[in-house]
């Protein structure tokens, strides 16, 4: 699986982590802020248009909260994003809101909780049938 992550300067030390983490499991990983993005807009964006290029994959964002981060990719029309603290709610906004990038907060989420969120989120498949009304619905918005 093709994972598309980024940061800013406050998410690099976490974002790598991660990365390291996804490298060893055997994901693919796109790391769009190889050196911190300016601002979390700037990588947010970056990781939601590569995911509306392709739709096989997801995406990781971390800023220092995830908020600021998740309020930019819900920006993106296409984009179902979820700000996540913890790895059920990880598992859920994948499996029932087809949701392909979520946003982690560093101040907020230590490294074993975070490695824990992604791997939650990366097993999750959508379930679609009755969840697909919401997805179209969220789809047509921003």
């Amino acid at each position: 699986m093709r994972v598309v992550i980024g940061s800013d300067e406050q998410g690099m030390e976490l974002k790598d982590t991660i990365k390291s983490y996804l490298i060893d499991e055997g994901y693919e990983v796109v790391d769009k802020s190889e050196q911190a993005a300016s601002d979390f807009v700037e990588s947010t964006l970056a990781i939601a248009q590569d995911l509306l290029k392709d739709e096989d994959s997801l995406g990781i964002e971390i800023d220092g909260y995830g908020a600021g981060s998740f309020m930019a990719a819900t920006k993106v029309k296409g984009i179902i994003a979820a700000e996540v603290s913890d790895e059920r709610s990880a598992f859920m906004t994948r499996k029932h809101n087809n949701c392909r990038l979520i946003t982690l907060g560093s101040a907020v989420t230590g490294p074993i909780l975070a490695k824990n969120i992604v791997k939650e989120f990366l097993q999750a498949g959508y379930d679609g049938g009755r969840h697909q009304v919401r997805v179209d619905m969220l789809n047509k918005m921003a």
